[in-house]
């Protein structure tokens, strides 16, 4: 008795002197003022970084736009497309297009107006943290990894299913458990070959009446294409920005002409009647077809809009940002919607939604049109591949310089705004990004993917939104070279629109991001928080 007593006693002892501990690292680290304390815009705008760790300002609004363009039209297209109509929204595919591209286009306005006052590197998190404070700053900024990491990983998973599709046509064959994610369920269909072995595949081939015994069936261990590929353009955004934009101008050029033809060509190979039921009758489950479906079908497809706010990463590369930065923002979005819209009538046309869900479903549509349309088909898996390679190095280069804009700000450690000495690129960030990316995508299933880039992007549109009407209420009088029209109605609208989708996105993935931000904040609080400039300023040190 005496034994449990004394060590009851010690247990009491370690817990209050916790207590005290925390209390005084609380005093010391911890306060409302410092948590919510905003960045000037004058300090923002005149803090030139140190000698070594500038960028070249080297990209005008045709570079700008493309950029835009290169990462807006990737796997949403030629990916996602096909997976959505078959799970989610059926033809009306075309509906969830438009309700994303809403939402977009009230938080393009609002990037457009924080673009041209703030042109530095740094998106959503400096624009956060000239308006709402540090501490939102942080979680805009850990957010944005799920955005630009994530999504480049979801891309290269896309762009893997067209290259192996696309040298399968040659003859040359992948070991199916090297073109998949660790433990994805394959099984090998006649037409389609190996495809993912979804719940929903299983329930259609038995229903038809199919044995799953007798196709044959293994396990994904890597998508070693996926990592290939992102090794690859890693190399290219590492020797300098210049030359990643003319690669992604050609890419870009390629997959525009290749998606123009397909919407030429198909539409004289649409079936109309393969559009009705336009809204397929929802099957007693939320979220699957019926208008839920097409409410979770935009939140689904919402990262492939996160193009243009990449845009507004390079800004510290711009030659005229405050002009050239709503520009390239507005006219890539606008472009890329109408294409959106147009692809999905055609291939929602040509192909039965429910047949829709595999890795290269665009290529599936040309395959449908018959067999005189055989170079069509070559010629669509090139743009595909194309597309997607200048999607992935948009995506690529945009997370190193969040990660540039936190380290000068104190944020993260001074490894990440090293800036290489002749190629004057941030060289480590972008080697740290390329190698999670390669992880990523190697090992995880596009679908869960998919979704946290989207529910990352929606946070970061909002708080983008929010932002906005702060800075319009608190400095009004500041030059706004790009100034968003009725902007109570377009914040609002964003922020509205964005957490109305954000709420048809599964449990699963709001589980996710808790546990994504959980991460975040451990991070801020032990070594963020502590190191800020902000806060050392504030404290005198």
């Amino acid at each position: 008795m005496l034994n449990k007593n004394f060590y009851f006693l010690v247990y009491l002892l370690e817990f209050y002197t916790f207590k005290v501990r925390l209390k005084i690292n609380s005093l010391n680290y911890i306060s409302v003022s410092n948590l919510f304390k905003t960045k000037s815009l004058d300090n923002i705008l005149a803090n030139t970084p140190e000698e070594g760790k500038t960028m070249k300002r080297t990209l005008g609004a045709f570079n700008l736009t493309t950029l835009g363009i290169g990462a807006i039209i990737g796997a949403g297209i030629f990916v996602i497309t096909g997976s959505t109509a078959a799970t989610y929204s059926g033809p009306a595919i075309v509906l969830s297009f438009i309700l994303a591209g809403i939402a977009c286009g009230f938080a393009g306005l609002c990037y457009a107006e924080f673009a041209s006052m703030i042109p530095v590197s740094g998106s959503a998190y400096t624009y956060a943290y000239a308006t709402m404070g540090e501490f939102i700053a942080w979680i805009i900024g850990w957010d944005l990894i799920l955005e630009y990491i994530f999504a480049a990983s979801t891309v290269a998973v896309g762009w893997s299913g067209y290259v192996v599709s696309f040298l399968k046509d040659f003859g040359i064959y992948i070991n199916p458990e090297l073109t998949a994610a660790w433990g994805t369920k394959l099984i090998h269909l006649p037409k389609e070959g190996w495809v993912e072995l979804t719940d929903n595949l299983q329930k259609s081939l038995l229903a038809s009446g199919q044995n799953l015994a007798a196709f044959e069936q293994t396990q994904g261990i890597l998508n070693l294409p996926a990592v290939l590929a992102i090794g690859l353009l890693t190399m290219i955004l590492y020797v300098g920005i210049q030359e990643s934009a003319k690669f992604n101008n050609m890419m870009v050029v390629v997959k525009v002409i290749v998606i123009l033809l397909f919407i030429g060509i198909g539409f004289a190979f649409v079936n109309s009647e393969n559009w009705f039921p336009f809204i397929p009758e929802n099957n007693g489950t939320f979220g699957e077809f019926g208008f839920s479906g097409v409410v979770k079908g935009a939140a689904t497809i919402f990262f492939a809009y996160i193009g243009f706010d990449t845009v507004s990463t390079a800004a510290q590369e711009a030659k005229n940002p405050q002009r050239d930065m709503p520009i390239g923002i507005l006219a890539s979005l606008a472009i890329c919607t109408i294409l959106y819209i147009l692809v999905a009538l055609v291939l929602t046309g040509i192909v039965k939604y429910d047949q829709l869900n595999v890795s290269a479903p665009i290529a599936l549509a040309v395959d449908s049109m018959g067999g005189g349309m055989k170079w069509f088909k070559y010629l669509i898996k090139i743009g595909a591949i194309a597309g997607l390679s200048s999607a992935m190095l948009v995506m690529l280069m945009g997370q190193p310089r969040i990660f540039y804009s936190m380290s000068m700000d104190g944020l993260l450690p001074k490894v990440f705004s090293h800036v290489h000495p002749k190629f004057k690129t941030p060289h480590v960030s972008t080697l740290i990004t390329g190698f999670w990316a390669m992880l990523i995508a190697g090992l995880v299933p596009m679908k869960i993917l998919g979704d946290l880039v989207s529910i990352g992007t929606l946070l970061a549109f909002i708080i983008v939104c929010v932002g906005v009407l702060v800075l319009r209420y608190t400095k009004p009088n500041l030059n706004r070279p790009f100034k968003t029209p009725f902007i109570w109605v377009v914040a609002l609208g964003g922020v509205g629109s964005c957490l109305f989708q954000m709420v048809f996105l599964s449990k699963e993935t709001w589980e996710r991001l808790i546990y994504w931000m959980a991460i975040g904040l451990v991070i801020y609080f032990v070594y963020g928080m502590r190191n800020s400039f902000l806060n050392k300023k504030e404290k005198g040190l």
